[in-house]
């Protein structure tokens, strides 16, 4: 087998630079017996299953079959989550995936104008799926969020470490429920597998090394040891 001589040569590498270093750990992680990886099948491009949460801004396209002049290219989502569509008025979008507002389109039109509508809403461009990703990254900004996105994805997307990054500090600050959190990662034991790889959701911000949000944590640097798992910090009610 290939798999094993080349992921000991990686270990003793590592080793003979910074010490020993723990391969693996993550609950979910096996060794397979395989000489190289595995080719994805077709159902590996598919479209991730989290659905889409429309919020407000984002823009829409909305077509009604057979019925070219209900056609809207783009329409936005106001700030209040609502939209305004021909015959049917002010139709409630914020929170619903594009299949259920299609729902509610077709159950609003039916009788009334339409004997049979069929209405598809597909999403064009998004303003409220977003992440932000700041600090010693060399791309700092809003990323949209489609599908699923985990932190190294994230990290990826804006083109990744600098040479000052400190992957063994790595903050994600989330709401939930009106209250505000904070979770430190090591972004080095995530790449050697020793837990797994966060998944990031709209409005998650996230703080790579030296940055202001990370110098008002200080403390929480001065007390924990390396991590091999992430640590969750309630920053309290914001």
């Amino acid at each position: 087998m290939v798999f094993i001589p080349a992921l000991a040569a990686f270990v003793c590498a590592a080793c003979a630079t910074s010490g020993p270093v723990q391969v693996g750990g993550a609950p979910n992680l096996t060794m397979v017996q395989a000489d190289s990886l595995p080719a994805p099948t077709s159902a590996d491009y598919a479209a991730s299953a989290r659905p889409f949460i429309v919020g407000p801004y984002d823009v829409l396209s909305i077509e009604v079959f057979g019925n070219e002049d209900l056609r809207q290219n783009e329409i936005q989502v106001d700030a209040g989550g609502r939209i305004t569509f021909p015959l049917i008025g002010t139709v409630e979008v914020a929170g619903k995936t594009p299949g259920e507002i299609a729902g509610t389109m077709e159950s609003m039109l039916k009788g009334r104008f339409l004997r049979n509508p069929q209405v598809t809403v597909n999403l064009k461009e998004t303003s409220s799926q977003v992440v932000a990703i700041s600090g010693e990254i060399k791309r700092p900004g809003i990323y949209p969020i489609v599908g699923e996105m985990t932190l190294l994805k994230a990290i990826a997307r804006a083109e990744g470490w600098t040479e000052f990054s400190k992957k063994r500090e790595v903050l994600v600050f989330r709401k939930v429920g009106g209250q505000q959190y904070a979770a430190l990662y090591d972004a080095k034991a995530i790449e050697l597998g020793q837990y797994a790889d966060p998944e990031l959701y709209p409005n998650d911000t996230v703080v790579v090394g030296d940055s202001q949000a990370r110098r008002n944590l200080k403390d929480i640097f001065t007390v924990v040891p390396p991590i091999v798992g992430p640590l969750i910090f309630l920053l309290g009610n914001n």
